[in-house]
């Protein structure tokens, strides 16, 4: 490479300048004491993993999104994690081993292999809490009432989130009825994801399902919209297993929850909505926010994806891509300074004192360190009188 273009970063790779980095800080350090004071611990699992802790779902789209190399000294293959929700079932299920309710918190990179959309980082920052213990629909709102207070410390109004909805046990519940051969189950799965009716019509009359069950299939792929579609759901769906209509009650429920819990924010269902299915196995739910393309943060419920460290238990939990959401808020503008005599000045004690104080109230202090020297200062310290003050550059 020439020295002409050394400075290139790979495509989807980006590095963070000092006001948006100073923001991504701050937030991250605001919503952890958030988490933490909702009862969330925080852990901080390692950037890399053996691939067979990482890959825990099966699902083609993380497995694609890992990166993965060698392992120099076990001669196992590594990942370098896409996520960080496995992680957190090995820590819950074989590090920490507790009993009950066990809430966890993280904040950290990921790295992914491919973009998850066409302008998307390929290095996200994450912040996200895990509720590991109950199965109740009281751990899904309070995943979801967490979320949502995580958006607006960043200055979100709750008018501005659209929080969209769905239940993939709904779609899992007929499938199972279907019989369907694991090809058939993945491309009937690659054509809901393009909301492909034709094709969903096509795959089932090929494998001969039967006409009621077809149709209720069929069904959920015009089901999306506001509340009202909850019910015709429960009308359309009214002949399909007990697993089924439970999911479509559990989404009225929810509904009913965050309408009082935040009455102004926008609600969205989507009944063929699968994001994940090989990993979520419930309520899931995503947040996208006026001036975005592609969601902010994402969640759902993942019950026993911890089995494969011998202890499967249920779980609910969100993340939040943090230079995604925080991309419409931050100004490139160069925090303000104030200017102190040069570092030598410090001898007298009076001034060393000053400025301690002044950067205990959170401000920044920068030593002169000459005349060319050229800092965002509009103020300067000087001393009158015996005494240090803080005064406009003239």
């Amino acid at each position: 490479m020439s020295k002409v273009n050394r400075w290139l970063l790979p495509e989807g790779v980006e590095e963070i300048l000092p006001s948006k980095a100073w923001s991504i800080q701050h937030y991250q350090q605001s919503v952890l004491e958030l988490f933490a004071s909702w009862g969330y611990d925080l852990v901080i699992p390692p950037l890399v993993e053996y691939t067979d802790s990482l890959l825990l779902d099966h699902s083609s789209d993380i497995d694609l999104q890992t990166f993965k190399l060698v392992d120099q000294l076990s001669g196992r293959s590594l990942g370098i994690r896409a996520d960080i929700t496995p992680q957190t079932c090995r820590i819950d299920a074989h590090s920490l081993k507790r009993d009950g309710v066990t809430r966890l918190c993280y904040a950290g990179s990921v790295l992914h292999s491919v973009p998850k959309s066409q302008l998307a980082s390929r290095t996200p920052i994450e912040v996200g809490a895990e509720l590991f213990g109950d199965s109740s629909l009281n751990s899904d709102f309070e995943s979801i009432s967490l979320m949502l207070a995580s958006l607006g410390l960043a200055g979100v109004n709750a008018d501005s989130i659209h929080l969209d909805l769905g239940h993939v046990g709904i779609y899992r519940g007929l499938l199972e009825q279907a019989a369907l051969t694991q090809v058939q189950e993945q491309d009937l799965l690659d054509a809901f994801d393009r909301k492909a009716g034709v094709e969903v019509a096509a795959i089932l009359a090929d494998a001969k399902v039967e006409t009621e069950l077809t149709v209720m299939i069929q069904s959920l792929v015009k089901l999306n919209g506001g509340a009202e579609i909850l019910d015709e759901a429960l009308k359309l769906l009214s002949n399909a297993p007990a697993s089924v209509l439970a999911g479509v009650q559990a989404l009225k429920d929810i509904s009913a929850l965050v309408s009082a819990y935040s009455p102004n924010t926008p609600m969205f269902f989507d009944l063929a909505e699968l994001r994940g299915f090989a990993y979520h196995t419930g309520l899931v739910f995503a947040a996208y926010i006026d001036g975005l393309g592609h969601s902010v943060a994402n969640g759902g419920r993942f019950d026993n994806l911890g089995e494969a460290f011998g202890r499967g238990r249920p779980a609910t939990g969100f993340n939040v891509n943090v230079k995604a959401l925080l991309s419409l808020q931050v100004s490139d503008e160069v925090a303000d300074a104030i200017l102190a005599p040069a570092i030598t000045a410090l001898a007298d004690v009076s001034l060393k004192e000053f400025i301690q104080q002044l950067r205990l109230q959170g401000e920044r202090v920068v030593f002169s360190l000459g005349a060319d020297e050229a800092i965002a200062a509009q103020r300067q310290i000087v001393s009158e009188n015996s005494q240090w003050l803080v005064k406009p550059i003239s």
